[in-house]
C-alpha cells in the first residue's frame, strides 16, 4: 500500500539523517496521499529504517499498516494536514542554529533573499508547547509562514516545515537552518539590516511564479 509515498518518505528520511538537521533518532518526516499518511516510526535509528518499517495511518490517526509505533509527533502532523491546504509533506528537525532562535524566542530575520523567496517573511516562533503535543500542529497552522513553503520555530524545541511534498518540506528545513546560521554570524559581526517588506513580497511573488520549470 502506498509504495510510491513510502519510497519518497524513506528517501527523505535518509537525506534528513545525512543533513545535520537531526541527532540520534530525533526528528521525523511524513507524507500524505489522499486520506492516508506515511510517517517515521518512533525512536527507530535512521540507518536501519526500511520503507516497510514506515507506518501508515489515516487522517484520524488510526494505524492502517505497519507493526511499529508511529512517531510521537503523529498528532501534530495530522493537525497540519487537516488545517493547511495543499500540504503533502511535513518535516520536523532539531537543527542547531534554528533551535538557538527557538530557545531565544526570536524569529529568524529576513536577511537573505532565499528566506524571502521561500517564506515571504521572517520565520516565526511559537509559544511553548510540550514535545509530542498535537497542539504543535494547531499552532503551526495558525502562526507558520504562509504560502507553498511553511515553517515555524517551536519554542525550546526545534523546527517544523510543511510543503506540497516531503522532499520539498526537507528543502524548506534546510533553508531555515541556513538562514538561521547566516543570521547568527551576521549579528555577531555587526548590525545587519533586514530586506524591506515590499522587496520581500516582490521576491517571494517572483520566486513562486517564475522559479524552476513550469508546465506549458
Amino acid at each position: 500500500m502506498l509504495d510510491r509515498l513510502r519510497g519518497e518518505v524513506h528517501r527523505t528520511l535518509r537525506q534528513l539523517a545525512g543533513s545535520g538537521l537531526v541527532a540520534g533518532t530525533s526528528g521525523n518526516v511524513s507524507g500524505r496521499e489522499g486520506d492516508y499518511v506515511v510517517i517515521k516510526p518512533s525512536g527507530v535509528d535512521y540507518q536501519s529504517l526500511t520503507p516497510e518499517d514506515l507506518v501508515v495511518v489515516n487522517l484520524s490517526g488510526q494505524p492502517i499498516e505497519g507493526t511499529l509505533k508511529p512517531s510521537v509527533d503523529t498528532g501534530a502532523h495530522l493537525r497540519i494536514y487537516h488545517a493547511v491546504p495543499g500540504v503533502g509533506g511535513v518535516v520536523h528537525t532539531h537543527s542547531t542554529c534554528a533551535t538557538v532562535f527557538a530557545v531565544l524566542g526570536r524569529p529568524v530575520p529576513v536577511y537573505l533573499t532565499e528566506t524571502a523567496d521561500l517564506f515571504g517573511g521572517p520565520i516565526p516562533v511559537s509559544s511553548y508547547i510540550p514535545p509530542a503535543d498535537e497542539r504543535i500542529g494547531v499552532e503551526f497552522a495558525a502562526r507558520a509562514s504562509s504560502g507553498r513553503y511553511r515553517a515555524l520555530l517551536m519554542r525550546h524545541h526545534g523546527v517544523f516545515t510543511a510543503a506540497p511534498s516531503a522532499r520539498e518540506a526537507l528543502a524548506a528545513a534546510l533553508v531555515v537552518e541556513h538562514a538561521a546560521q547566516i543570521s547568527l554570524w551576521a549579528q555577531q559581526l555587526g548590525d545587519p539590516a533586514e530586506i524591506p517588506p515590499e522587496e520581500v513580497e516582490r521576491l517571494h511573488r517572483k520566486y513562486m511564479t517564475e522559479y524552476g520549470q513550469k508546465p506549458d
